[in-house]
């Protein structure tokens, strides 16, 4: 079957979501005010409250909740064949991440720009928020230690990528002046930052830099660690107008000119998809397809992650209600079409069907390899450029992704711990120094204290990343319903998700802690367990809170 066939009916699909599926949701459903006084107007403070440009603000929203995990896991779960992994994302970022992202920016938008933890506690009660925002704080925690140690290994895997890489930041920092100085207009300023990063792309092959194996008795790999942390935890205390927002931006735009070369490149090399429909020969030790494929693949389809971000830092810069709809709608779109393109690399991109098993020869293999290595296939095939140069550009892409998700993650980590200190009455913690230390200090402290000198303690609880995430999204959907139902608005359009959501994520964590027993993995059988129990009193917290709702409602028709 021709790529081609699968490229061009994700696309419509998609496009189909955005302009007839969210045009009801937010109409209809979250009845979109243009004349609400958005949070970015009624706090404005130059720093984290900024009324930002839509388009300005989706390329934030959109690089801060992909990362590479909309390359990874599509990479991954395509060893169960193409066609689930392409049904997932499809229907995945139509009915449930769409609806959720753009979800999470109203609610949050409509409560003084809260995170959805916070908000819990105005929606449900204090319990069911303190357990909440236990679970938002771990996801967090995994996000930020991991994708430190996913970047370090590209930059010491691929050292052409790091020039470009460090360099987008400096882009950043001029676009960021250009922009909100308005010295030059925003279409002028967006081609001369393409140009720029593309630049820095080509460039970086002839300028490989290669840190040492070993500074001061550290790994290269945990020197590059220290470092991301060091500019991460400078990056959030910034305004985001400063280097967040631009670098986000540029970025958004230099994956949609990625996007559109690889897109290109299938079109004119027309491969066929390599690896099967549906795989009945997997790996020995692969889990089975149900529940795994629904945590395996979040982002591009669902990922709890997007709520943190709605609520977090979107929230405080949407200029005007509407905008949730681009902004929160559309970026579900973008990670929903980056995802397809992981899937037709990775099995497309390979030159036969013995070439694909031997990249996947046991369940967690791909992943960004497989993007990088079938991607630049096609690239070099279908447009002729040097494939080293195709690589250099896919790492990058990959790269870029998972550090602007790291830094709005440590923003948002400072983000609750401030409200923490809101909470509890502990006033110094309000304050971003202090928060921001405490952000950074806790990432540092599982990645050195767990993981020994390498930074790698991350890793250690990375497996319980996809039940975790997919359980947040799941609650954020709870949370949205109950406010949809004190509004008396319909419920069906986030019910009938969560529903789905929250089955698939705990028998698919049930699956995984048998695993944890049986390996005698018991730190991650106890942690999941918290996890999984804090989920459930959540849950049974937000079900009672709908059925007092629903009480009240009956109550008043009488």
């Amino acid at each position: 079957m021709s790529a081609i066939i699968l490229l061009v009916v994700g696309l419509v699909a998609m496009a189909l979501g955005y302009f007839l599926y969210s045009k009801f949701i937010a109409e209809k459903i979250f009845r979109l005010d243009p004349d609400f006084r958005t949070p970015a107007h009624e706090f404005e403070d130059g720093v984290d409250y900024v009324p930002t440009n839509r388009f300005v603000l989706w390329g934030h929203h959109f690089t801060s909740v992909a990362g590479a995990a909309p390359i990874v896991g599509p990479a991954i779960a395509v060893i169960w064949g193409w066609l689930p992994a392409f049904l997932w994302v499809v229907f995945g970022t139509i009915f449930f991440a769409g609806v959720h992202d753009s979800g999470a920016i109203w609610a949050s938008v409509r409560n003084k720009a809260k995170s959805i933890g916070a908000l819990t506690g105005d929606v449900v009660g204090t319990r069911a928020r303190s357990l909440f925002m236990i679970v938002i704080f771990l996801v967090l925690l995994m996000v930020n230690a991991v994708f430190a140690v996913v970047i370090s290994g590209l930059m010491m895997n691929f050292s052409t990528a790091v020039v470009p890489v460090w360099g987008a930041i400096l882009v950043a920092l001029v676009i960021g002046q250009l922009i909100y100085r308005r010295i030059l207009s925003l279409p002028v300023v967006s081609v001369l930052g393409v140009i720029a990063l593309y630049a820095l792309i080509f460039i970086g092959p002839s300028v490989p830099l290669q840190m040492p194996a070993e500074i001061a008795g550290m790994s290269g790999n945990a020197v590059w660690i220290l470092l991301l942390f060091g500019y991460a935890a400078v990056a959030s205390l910034l305004p985001v107008w400063v280097l967040l927002q631009p670098r986000d931006y540029i970025n958004g735009l230099q994956l949609f000119v990625g996007l559109l070369v690889l897109y290109g490149a299938i079109v004119f090399l027309n491969p066929n998809m390599v690896a099967p429909m549906f795989n009945s020969n997997v790996p020995a030790g692969t889990p089975s397809l149900l529940p795994l494929l629904f945590v395996t693949i979040a982002c591009g389809a669902i990922s709890g992650f997007h709520g943190l971000v709605s609520s977090g830092t979107t929230s405080k810069q949407l200029n005007k209600e509407p905008d949730a709809r681009f902004v929160g709608y559309f970026g579900a779109v973008g990670e929903g079409m980056l995802a397809l393109a992981a899937i037709l690399v990775a099995t497309a991109g390979f030159a036969s069907l013995a070439d694909w098993q031997a990249m996947y020869t046991g369940f967690g293999q791909g992943g960004v390899n497989a993007f990088v290595q079938g991607g630049a296939y096609i690239i070099h095939n279908g447009l002729g450029l040097p494939e080293v140069t195709a690589a250099t550009l896919l790492t990058v892409m990959a790269a870029l992704f998972a550090g602007t998700t790291m830094d709005t993650g440590l923003r948002l980590q400072r983000y609750i711990f401030q409200e923490w200190g809101t909470i509890y009455n502990l006033k110094w913690m309000t304050k971003p120094a202090p928060a921001t230390l405490l952000a950074v200090g806790s990432c540092l402290l599982l990645a050195f204290g767990a993981g020994g000198a390498g930074g790698t303690g991350g890793m250690l609880i990375w497996p319980l990343f996809g039940t975790t995430n997919q359980l947040l999204a799941g609650l954020t959907l709870l949370v949205i319903t109950v406010i949809l139902m004190r509004l008396k608005r319909p419920l069906w359009y986030t019910l009938v998700p969560l529903c789905f959501l929250l089955v698939m994520t705990v028998l698919a964590l049930l699956t995984q802690l048998r695993g944890f027993y049986e390996a005698g993995n018991y730190f991650l059988l106890i942690l999941g367990s918290v996890i999984l129990i804090a989920a459930i009193l959540v849950s049974l917290e937000c079900g009672a809170a709908l059925k007092r709702q629903r009480q009240e409602i009956a109550n008043q028709g009488k």
